[in-house]
């Protein structure tokens, strides 16, 4: 048995007092109320509050390391803050040693560090006038065997889908080349097996076929909406 212990130490129960009447924009409270009634306990956002990541990040390092051992490696970048763009992952070559790197001590994990300024200055300025910004972060699994998964609703995208929005502020998810796919043709999107082993020339599909995985890479990326915690005025009934 584990156990796992973090401390909230910077809590202000009394901010939240008035929420029985003033329910915050783009926050869960007044979704929470229709829903658990009147009784429901938002101090801090309750069980919708961003600070619910902790322990999801605690049990996923733990079940990184145990995936480790069985040759499965995962990492993982911020490649969007606003406007500004790091580069993507190469989706038919991605090193198992950069993923290391990445997930080792990384607390701003980039595969271009030169586009660290730019994100930072770009959430001091948010943060400078009492407001927020999102963004996005790409996920790659390496070693992961062909055949996991089934169709329809127990498949790969669909349970990793089902996980990824656990975390508070997700708010899309895309696999492979994803919405970008939409642009082009099938002849110039689908994927050539090239070997036995499945293996593809182009990996738009990130990994998997039908729900299933298929023994090459997984790519996923996330969207991340801006904090709705804010210092600017804001409306509501």
């Amino acid at each position: 048995t584990l156990h796992a212990i973090i401390r909230n130490t910077n809590q202000h129960s009394q901010d939240y007092s008035n929420l029985s009447f003033v329910p915050r924009p783009s926050h869960a409270d007044f979704a929470a109320r229709m829903k658990y009634g009147e009784q429901v306990d938002l101090r801090g956002g309750g069980h919708f509050s961003g600070r619910l990541t902790a322990p999801l990040v605690t049990a996923g390092s733990i079940l990184r390391l145990y995936l480790r051992q069985k040759g499965i490696e995962i990492g993982g970048h911020i490649c969007q803050i606003g406007g500004h763009i790091d580069s993507r992952f190469d989706p038919v070559n991605v090193s198992a040693d950069t993923l290391l790197k990445l997930s080792s001590g990384n607390t701003f994990p980039l595969l271009n560090e030169k586009a660290k300024d730019a994100m930072l200055k770009e959430i001091a300025d948010a943060k400078s006038a009492g407001d927020s910004i999102g963004g996005a972060v790409e996920i790659a699994v390496t070693g992961l065997p062909a055949g996991l998964g089934g169709p329809m609703f127990d498949g790969a995208e669909n349970l990793i889908s089902k996980a990824v929005f656990g975390i508070p502020a997700v708010k899309g998810i895309e696999f492979g080349d994803g919405f970008s796919g939409t642009k082009k043709r099938g002849s110039e999107r689908n994927d050539t097996i090239i070997d036995a082993q499945g293996a593809t020339k182009t990996n738009n599909e990130g990994g998997i076929n039908g729900g299933i995985t298929n023994g090459n890479d997984i790519i996923v990326r996330v969207a991340i909406k801006p904090t709705p915690s804010i210092a600017k005025m804001q409306h509501s009934y």
